[in-house]
């Protein structure tokens, strides 16, 4: 049975509380990271969820994906459990950016960019 809309919203206003508590974490933890953001379907959820950490320059971000991926996907895995999401996360799932690289292809605008995305496969 389809969750209603109320059950949507809670999801989704318990995802962003859990991701805010990894990001704020994360930033403490993880050199160059920024922030991050999530994009879904709530109706999709399992299919649709993209979470993408953020980080400030692309070189930070290789670095990130070399030595703390382990250490994201355990943040968002927690996040996700938190939520109440049964799925860990996975490379189709986390995902990861940078500034810099939005500036340079996107001129800065992540709304463009994180469109985009749900429509091409990854960065």
């Amino acid at each position: 049975m389809p969750l209603g809309k109320r059950e949507l919203a809670r999801i989704e206003r318990r995802l962003i509380t859990t991701l805010t508590d990894a990001c704020e974490t994360a930033k403490g933890e993880i050199k160059g990271f920024t922030w991050l953001t999530h994009t879904a379907d709530l109706n999709a959820l399992p299919e649709t969820l993209k979470v993408t950490w953020v980080f400030e320059t692309l070189a930070e971000k290789k670095l990130a994906q070399a030595n703390a991926k382990a250490r994201i996907f355990e943040l968002t895995a927690i996040a996700l459990n938190e939520a109440g999401v049964d799925w860990g996360p996975s490379d189709h799932t986390v995902r990861f950016d940078s500034e810099e690289e939005c500036q340079r292809i996107h001129g800065g605008d992540w709304q463009k960019r994180l469109a985009q995305s749900r429509v091409t496969k990854g960065f």
